[in-house]
């Protein structure tokens, strides 16, 4: 059964149009021209239960409008959304106590209280009694290594603490489907780890779905075997991450560490994208030239290392993107 449906999901914005200079402003006083913008056009995947999703596109891609239908902030201009077996808009009390939003940009903690007032609201909201309210901050806590930062004012909390606070007040009342955008946002390496883990140990334990958006393709591949892609409201790419690798990633990635600088262009022959500084060479070899080309480079030059690896996933995202089809 599917957990989340995105069935030919839409949303369309008039927005008004103004020429320039006092005249164009007289004119948008008294004839007023719109034009339509499409945010997302026409997108259809499905979620199962359990499921991890990473929800990629460049900005502006129409990635947080899906989500704000999918979570009932926004209504579709046309298509379906359904989550949990409910249309999201309606904003039903049952739908609404089986998901949440987290957004790496935004705040639900009271700034100048502590952060156990916020988490003692959302207890009372979700109607959490006392007991298994004390339960699940303690475990949470103790996951997300947040135990001494409970009493404190929100606004005296690190970035990355408060984005571990967030979590936790947004997952309080165990939800089933969990819309994650750009959680990491702004945080530290050290954070960002910390976050990864515990959304996986979130889902594992409780079997919930999750979509998730991010700029950090650390995230995706620590999180995710199956990606979406979307650029300019359109659906490019629904599969697993090996499939998306496989079918646009037709490369190598080659590392050289050479024991003397080699001249300028003496790569250029051997592959694409070479990155050239000094002793240290990278080169996108394709698969079927990989064997020939390591062959001939251990036999031209002196080198002291040399590695074969796949491409970082944001270098195949970019190239998809800029392509802008699939």
């Amino acid at each position: 059964m599917s957990v989340v449906v995105a069935n030919r999901l839409s949303k369309m914005y008039q927005v008004a149009e103004k020429e320039p200079g006092l005249a164009g402003t007289l004119r948008h006083f008294v004839a007023r021209r719109y034009k339509q913008i499409a945010a997302v056009r026409e997108v259809s995947f499905e979620l199962g239960e359990g499921e991890i999703v990473g929800f990629l596109g460049p900005n502006g891609a129409g990635k947080t409008t899906t989500l704000k239908m999918l979570t009932g902030l926004l209504y579709p201009t046309s298509g379906r959304a359904q989550v949990l077996g409910y249309v999201p808009h309606e904003r039903r009390s049952g739908f609404l106590k089986q998901i949440t939003l987290v957004m790496g940009n935004k705040a639900q903690l009271i700034w100048d209280l502590p952060v156990l007032d916020t988490l003692r609201v959302n207890a009372a909201v979700y109607e959490i009694p006392e007991v298994e309210y004390k339960k699940r901050v303690a475990q949470f806590a103790e996951m997300l290594a947040i135990e001494d930062i409970l009493t404190q004012p929100v606004r005296k909390l690190s970035l990355g603490q408060r984005m571990k606070a967030e979590l936790l007040a947004s997952l309080l009342h165990h939800p089933r489907v969990l819309f994650l955008d750009e959680p990491t946002l702004g945080l530290d390496v050290n954070a960002q780890v910390a976050v990864r883990d515990f959304v996986r140990s979130y889902a594992r334990e409780r079997g919930a779905t999750v979509l998730l958006t991010s700029h950090y393709m650390a995230d995706i591949e620590a999180l995710a075997e199956r990606v979406i892609l979307i650029h300019e409201g359109r659906l490019l790419f629904d599969g697993g991450l090996e499939t998306l690798l496989d079918r646009f990633a037709p490369y190598k990635e080659v590392r050289l560490d050479l024991a003397e600088p080699a001249p300028a262009g003496a790569f250029d022959a051997f592959g694409e994208g070479v990155d050239f500084e000094g002793r240290s060479v990278r080169l996108l070899v394709t698969k079927e030239r990989l064997t020939g080309v390591v062959a001939a480079l251990l036999e031209r030059f002196e080198v002291r290392d040399l590695t074969v690896d796949e491409p970082p996933l944001e270098e195949v995202i970019g190239r998809i993107f800029a392509a802008g089809a699939v």
